[in-house]
């Protein structure tokens, strides 16, 4: 809220519209959250189910693993994107690389691993997870 002023600048005289001014600036400027970093994911809890859906756009199912272990439903994707263009005759050489890994994490206590269910199909992952009595340590979901 409050910006830093440097150690050797001189001391200007401030007044209510300044700091009004300032206020704002800090207010309104954009800010590096998670909550716009990772992907949006929706649970829908039903009497037996659990529903999730999860938007993951230009995301592969080789690029995706969901897992359930300790009573936590991990939805994790991992992306290595890497371009190279080459000119022989400019002697260009053009590399792009970008790594990126996102990963969400609910907890869902009462749900049967053998009976989750995920499926990948236009960018969306849906993801059925049927409530029961059984608990188990971990499980890997195949996504379809």
């Amino acid at each position: 809220m409050f910006r830093l002023t440097p150690f050797s600048a001189s001391p200007r005289r401030r007044d209510d519209v300044t700091d009004f001014s300032d206020l704002l600036d800090d207010f309104f400027s954009p800010m590096r959250s998670l909550r716009h970093d990772t992907f949006k994911l929706d649970v829908e809890e039903k009497d037996n189910a659990y529903h999730i859906t999860a938007d993951l756009p230009g995301v592969k199912k080789d690029e995706l693993k969901v897992s359930y272990d300790d009573q936590t439903l991990t939805i994790q994707i991992d992306r290595d994107e890497s371009t190279e263009d080459r000119d022989e005759e400019k002697r260009y050489l053009h590399k792009e690389r970008r790594v990126c890994s996102m990963k969400r994490a609910l907890h869902l206590p009462d749900v049967d691993p053998s009976k989750l269910k995920a499926k990948l199909e236009d960018g969306i992952l849906r993801i059925n997870a049927e409530k029961s009595d059984i608990q188990n340590k971990g499980y890997v979901i195949d996504v379809e």
